[in-house]
């Protein structure tokens, strides 16, 4: 017979205090899936969208002209409620692992006001010589941008 108590191991969602930086996304009609609510894929380019603004806002990233840039190795996503088209997406971003050469991002994806999360997720970037597409150790610059959004023990998702 099927337990009928809840799992209280299952993971919670994240608070919005535990990220860093904000920023709102917009949705688009599109996003919807046919249950109404944004469609799984949907989630893994706002988190691109998200650490990628982050990174040209802080001068890191020129896409067109940046000797490194970073190539996603790892994401994954966990999914806590329902985000869609209309309503505005606040995604929280935090760094929750600096390597030589790589770096952890968390997203978190908030209902305009909510303190919880409605979805988090990762991104793993090593960062490569736009040429050889090699890895290339962080510079001194990104090393103190990405501490500035460390959350020490946010490496929960």
């Amino acid at each position: 017979m099927p337990d009928s108590q809840p799992n209280d191991d299952r993971p919670r969602p994240g608070a919005r205090r535990m990220y860093r930086h904000f920023q709102v996304l917009t949705t688009r009609w599109m996003d919807n899936d046919a249950y109404g609510h944004l469609n799984n894929v949907i989630y893994y380019s706002l988190f691109d969208t998200a650490v990628n603004a982050w990174l040209i806002e802080q001068g890191l990233l020129d896409p067109e002209s940046s000797a490194q840039i970073g190539l996603v190795v790892e994401s994954g996503c966990r999914f806590y409620a329902e985000l869609g088209f209309p309503r505005p997406i606040e995604a929280g971003l935090r760094i929750a692992r600096i390597g030589k050469s790589s770096v952890r991002y968390e997203i978190g994806l908030f209902s305009a006001g909510a303190d919880q999360a409605a979805a988090e997720g990762f991104v793993v970037h090593v960062f490569v010589d736009r040429a050889s597409r090699r890895p290339a150790p962080l510079t001194a610059e990104m090393r103190l941008r990405f501490a500035e959004l460390t959350v020490p023990g946010a490496d929960n998702v």
